[in-house]
C-alpha cells in the first residue's frame, strides 16, 4: 500500500481558501514588514539574498533608486512565473513587488536616516524580511526572482523553499565582498542564513494548507 502523500501548500483541495480581504491585508502586511526589514539593512549598508539583496547591492555602487532597481531586476523572472505558476500568482507577485518598492520610499520619508548598530540592523532586518516573506508566500504571492525558483522547486521536487533560496542567496551575499566591508558581509551571511532558516522551518509541504 502506498503511503499517503503529505499535504502540499499548493494543493488547493487540502485547505481553506483565503477571502479577498484576507489576501489583500496579508499581502499589504507582508510587503510592509519586508520593506521595513530592507530599510534596516540598507541603514547599516548590509545586504541580503534574493533580488531584493541584489538590488540593494547595486544601489550602493550605482546612482539608481532601490525601488526602480528592484522592479527592473525582477522583470526576467515574470516569464518563468507565468509559465510555471500561472497568472494569478504572477499578478499577486507583481503587486507585491510594487508595494515593497512603494514602501521603500515611505520609510525614509517617515523615519529619516537611522543610526543603528550593525549587528542589530542585520538581525532585525532579516527577521522582518523572513516573517514578511512567510506572510506573502501564504497568500499565493512572492517577491519574484529567487522566491519563484524556490517555490517551484518545493512544489515540483519537494525541496524546502528556504534551503533552495539559501543556496541561491549565498551567491548574492558573497558577491558583496566587492563593494561592502568584509565585516559587514560576514554579518550579512549570518543574516541571510537566519532569514532562510525562518522560511525553511515554517514554509514547507504539509505545514500550512490555506490558499
Amino acid at each position: 500500500m502506498t503511503a499517503p502523500r503529505p499535504a502540499d501548500p499548493a494543493d488547493q483541495s487540502s485547505g481553506v481558501k483565503h477571502s479577498l480581504a484576507e489576501d489583500t491585508l496579508g499581502i499589504l502586511t507582508g510587503t510592509f514588514v519586508i520593506s521595513l526589514g530592507l530599510y534596516l539593512l540598507k541603514s547599516v549598508s548590509a545586504v541580503t539574498g534574493g533580488t531584493a539583496g541584489l538590488s540593494l547591492l547595486v544601489s550602493y555602487v550605482a546612482p539608481v533608486p532601490f525601488p526602480l532597481l528592484f522592479a527592473l531586476v525582477n522583470l526576467p523572472f515574470f516569464l518563468l512565473a507565468i509559465r510555471m505558476k500561472g497568472w494569478d500568482f504572477t499578478i499577486r507577485t507583481g503587486v507585491s513587488i510594487a508595494l515593497v518598492s512603494g514602501f521603500s520610499v515611505l520609510h525614509p520619508a517617515m523615519l529619516g536616516d537611522l543610526d543603528v548598530i550593525p549587528v542589530y540592523g542585520v538581525v532585525a532586518g532579516n527577521v522582518l524580511a523572513g516573517v514578511g516573506l512567510l506572510i506573502v508566500f501564504r497568500h499565493r504571492a512572492s517577491l519574484g526572482g529567487f522566491n519563484i525558483v524556490a517555490l517551484i522547486a518545493q512544489e515540483r521536487f519537494g525541496w524546502r523553499a528556504g534551503y533552495v533560496q539559501m543556496v541561491l542567496d549565498s551567491f548574492v551575499v558573497l558577491s558583496a565582498f566587492v563593494v561592502v566591508a568584509p565585516a559587514t558581509v560576514l554579518l550579512s551571511v549570518l543574516g541571510a542564513v537566519l532569514l532562510n532558516m525562518i522560511l525553511a522551518m515554517n514554509h514547507r509541504p504539509g505545514r500550512y494548507t490555506g490558499y
